[in-house]
């Protein structure tokens, strides 16, 4: 197994493995709820191999995943992680919204809190930015729980550049969460940089491109009932055989690693400052991703790759329409605040 180095994510002090892991998938949105003692197996195995930041979120079940998260992360294996979950989706009889009101953000965390069977919550995200409230106000409320100590980290998940700004300037944040991968690279222009130039860590999303990136179009042959990406764009009929020429090109990549690793270690390339938090549910892909963590690419296979895979290759959007992304993040000047 390879030794997972451990990197400082963002300027702020907080260090986790270079790679983490993914759990919404365990409990949600790809199918059925994956059985909690295999899930439990899972986690375990993964920390004993040195992965050390665990992603989760209040939504992600709604609230199971938290649950299986703190039954997995119970006794001294929970002093060897950094936890890092999210509030912000509202799910309420299948209907989801999006709210950072601060009565609201605190009332998520304390909840989170419960469910996790924890006194504090290393990495909190603000999960999708709720466009009716200036973000000074809800990171407001955030900084009040790092001084009462119920949050160590404060983090932004599909935010703007123009967000992040302004969320940075009243409290630092430690942590972007984003979507980047070989076949979703729009963040490179604006958000990319912004997070660079602040000191802020990114944390990379669906680093496989959903399981496209790992399997090409195969993929979809088994949806399970309930998987959400038989809705999304890029997987549609029409899309999808123009997204099979970008994956069978690049599938003639590297030798001696796996589609996975080299999508995966693409990632790795783009800088020490990135870490790609790939969902599994099985213990052979979790090992096989590790890996991804020795492959060596040169400039000239990073030149390559990114040419095959250019910021408009893929054909459809990452998400349905009307579901909010950070194109959709900024919020109202704090002057307009009046609750």
């Amino acid at each position: 197994m390879v030794n997972i180095p451990r990197i400082k994510l963002g300027s702020q002090g907080l260090e986790v493995s270079a790679q983490g892991l993914g759990c919404m998938g365990m409990s949600a949105f790809y199918g059925p709820p994956k059985p909690e003692p295999d899930m439990i197996n899972l986690i375990h195995h993964a920390v004993d191999a040195g992965v050390t930041l665990f992603d989760t979120s209040d939504v992600y079940g709604p609230e199971t995943n938290e649950i299986l998260l703190s039954k997995a992360l119970k006794g001294g294996v929970r002093a060897k992680v950094e936890l890092a979950t999210k509030f912000g989706i509202k799910s309420e009889n299948g209907n989801f919204g999006i709210c950072g009101h601060p009565s609201y953000v605190r009332s998520a965390c304390e909840a989170s809190l419960k469910r996790l069977e924890i006194d504090c919550i290393d990495l909190y995200y603000q999960h999708r930015i709720d466009t009716s409230v200036p973000i000074e106000i809800t990171m407001g409320e955030l900084k009040k729980l790092v001084e009462e100590g119920k949050i160590k980290y404060i983090g932004l998940s599909e935010a703007s550049a123009s967000t992040i700004r302004r969320a940075h300037a009243v409290h630092p944040i430690t942590a972007i969460q984003l979507e980047w991968s070989l076949w979703s690279r729009d963040v490179e222009e604006e958000i990319i940089p912004t997070c660079r130039e602040l000191g802020i860590g990114i944390v990379a999303y669906s680093p496989l491109g959903r399981g496209f990136l790992s399997l090409g179009p195969k993929m979809a042959e088994n949806w399970k009932e309930g998987d959400f990406r038989q809705a999304l764009p890029r997987f549609q009929p029409e899309n999808l055989e123009h997204n099979k020429t970008l994956y069978e090109r690049r599938d003639r990549g590297k030798e001696g690693c796996t589609p996975s690793q080299l999508a995966l270690a693409w990632v790795h390339h783009q800088g020490k400052d990135v870490v790609p938090i790939p969902g599994t549910t099985k213990i052979e892909n979790l090992e096989q991703n590790i890996g991804a963590l020795s492959v060596k690419l040169t400039s000239e296979d990073m030149a390559e790759l990114e040419s095959i895979a250019s910021a408009d290759a893929a054909k459809g959007g990452r998400y349905t329409d009307g579901f909010p992304t950070y194109l959709e993040s900024d919020t109202p000047p704090l002057s307009s605040w009046n609750a």
